[in-house]
């Protein structure tokens, strides 16, 4: 059986939390456009598209982190807003 939550109440307007943080964790704009984030196929954290590149895997095109995962964390810790590689 699920616990369960004894600190949120539905409100009379309908609503359930009254600390919860409006909005979503992922930033984006009205536009789908450079700053919207996306998922990595190979780690499964949310990157911004500047991030990602297209790489055929399993007959279709995936976005991966690119050049790697391991590169764009590091990228990200120093403060990169994007990677530029060489093609």
């Amino acid at each position: 059986m699920s616990k369960i939550d004894t600190n949120t109440k539905i409100l009379e307007d309908g609503l359930r939390y009254k600390s919860k943080v409006a909005g979503s964790p992922f930033k984006c704009t009205s536009y789908m456009g450079t700053n919207t984030t996306m998922s990595c196929l190979m780690c499964g954290k949310h990157r911004e598209r500047s991030f990602l590149a297209a790489r055929k895997i399993a007959g279709k095109n995936q976005l991966c982190c690119a050049p790697s995962c391991k590169a764009v964390d590091e990228a990200i810790a120093s403060g990169a807003t994007k990677i530029i590689t060489k093609t």
